[in-house]
């Protein structure tokens, strides 16, 4: 009997191994983001990514890499910013925009990783001479290919040129450089301009250096790049990467047809607004707010004037996301795609994607109002914000220590966070969804009264 027992256990624990053996692992979390890996590695004891969001009141900073939010806390008297080189007052952080690239020092304590330093990109440093600065790009793209031999190349990967590029640019993207290089011109006299994501980016830089050590003459950046090209001119994409890029994957846009209403209701792309090219001045202040960087997508018959009159009165509104269609609904049929008839839309309308996790605002009145049981509201707020006012029912646990105390948010219910703002509420969202909840948060501003009553008020 005691042999078959310890038979059975042996067996037992045999089949656990081998079930562990065989379980896929875990997939590390980056701690940069790929395109980064192309000129840079991961360090330990650091992380980089696209700065997201700061809460002092939790005293956290949320990076962005790649899919995944990275919470990191920090201790104001402590932690050095040094923003381009300078070192800069904690408080600045607030005023550090969304998508600057960011690299941050760590120590883990207590399971949680807190931050001794936060470095922010500055500008990648290039020689004056090597410089072409906007106006001379503007002359070098309204001469257009037959009257200037300049070669403009876009060194931004494949999916960042599909989303829009400078007139007249090719594709070499940086990661691939010594692959493609059959993309650069034969005569090596010849005239190159780079350009990339802007003053940060580096891809431009690092094509230039490339491209002289394989004894080109003639080469000079665009520094600013698309980022600042596109506060001043419109980009362009071609039907295919509109189809693909864009409305295949179902992203937000507006599709402007600024030919008749005539024309437009005899064939246009679908999902078209029909804004006249003489009404789009008036128009653009029904636009969506510039702030939200909005795709928009305008296009005439062929590609001509119109559109480009159109696009151009559009970006001078203040919107930075302007897109000419090359070839108009022209290119676009020749590209063989559908084409709609009947009547247009007549008004823009414009839904961004919510953030990844965010709870509608009507949802979440519903369930602050009624209380179902499925459903916890966790309010992360710190105490003296609680004091305040509290919705009915909801559990308190400031943001900064939801770590430490997460074992008193019961799983066998639906959970959606809280802040006053939606900050701290999104950071506290990535830690209970990585800890297996099932959750989403709250991305508005909401004030609540002591006797629990609540006025939401929806974020941009």
């Amino acid at each position: 009997m005691k042999t078959r027992f310890l038979t059975a256990i042996a067996l037992a624990l045999g089949a656990v191994a081998t079930a562990q053996a065989q379980a896929p692992a875990q997939a590390a979390r980056p701690t940069i983001p790929q395109v980064c890996t192309n000129c840079h590695k991961a360090a330990p004891g650091q992380v980089s990514g696209y700065f997201d969001n700061v809460a002092f009141k939790s005293q956290s900073i949320q990076l962005a890499i790649d899919k995944v939010a990275e919470i990191v806390r920090f201790d104001p008297k402590s932690l050095k910013v040094v923003d381009a080189g300078d070192e800069k007052k904690v408080e600045q952080l607030r005023e550090i925009k969304k998508g600057h690239e960011a690299l941050i020092a760590f120590v883990e304590k207590d399971g949680q990783k807190w931050a001794t330093e936060i470095r922010f990109k500055g500008p990648i440093k290039t020689p004056p001479e090597k410089l072409v600065n906007f106006d001379a790009l503007a002359k070098i793209v309204d001469a257009g290919p037959g009257k200037s031999n300049v070669v403009l190349i876009d060194s931004r990967p494949l999916p960042r040129f599909e989303q829009g590029t400078i007139p007249g640019a090719v594709n070499l993207p940086y990661p691939a450089f010594d692959k493609l290089v059959d993309r650069l011109p034969k005569d090596k006299a010849q005239p190159i301009v780079f350009f990339c994501q802007g003053v940060t980016c580096m891809m431009s830089p690092q094509s230039l250096r490339k491209a002289e050590t394989l004894g080109y003459t003639n080469v000079k950046v665009y520094r600013e790049g698309i980022p600042e090209w596109q506060t001043k001119r419109a980009a362009v994409l071609p039907p295919k990467f509109l189809k693909e890029a864009f409305l295949d994957k179902d992203i937000p846009h507006v599709l402007v047809d600024v030919r008749s209403a005539e024309d437009a209701k005899a064939g246009h792309i679908n999902g078209a607004v029909s804004v006249p090219v003489d009404a789009v001045k008036s128009a653009v202040k029904r636009f969506p707010d510039p702030k939200l960087m909005a795709p928009i997508f305008v296009y005439d018959g062929k590609g001509g004037p119109d559109a480009q009159k159109a696009a151009q009165t559009i970006v001078a509104s203040g919107q930075k996301n302007v897109l000419l269609l090359t070839g108009g609904l022209v290119a676009w049929q020749g590209a063989g795609y559908p084409i709609a008839t009947g009547a247009t839309a007549t008004k823009v309308a414009y839904t961004p994607k919510p953030r990844p996790g965010s709870m509608p605002v009507a949802e979440f009145q519903k369930i602050a109002t009624n209380a179902p049981a499925d459903w916890l509201i966790l309010d992360v707020r710190n105490n003296d914000e609680a004091n305040a006012g509290m919705i009915k029912g909801a559990l308190l646990i400031p943001d900064e220590e939801l770590a430490q105390r997460m074992a008193e948010v019961p799983k066998d219910r639906k959970i959606v966070a809280h802040c006053a703002t939606g900050v701290r509420a999104e950071m506290a969202y990535h830690k209970l969804k990585d800890a297996g909840y099932t959750v989403q948060f709250l991305n508005a501003d909401i004030g609540i009264g002591k006797d629990g009553k609540f006025k939401v008020t929806p974020r941009l």
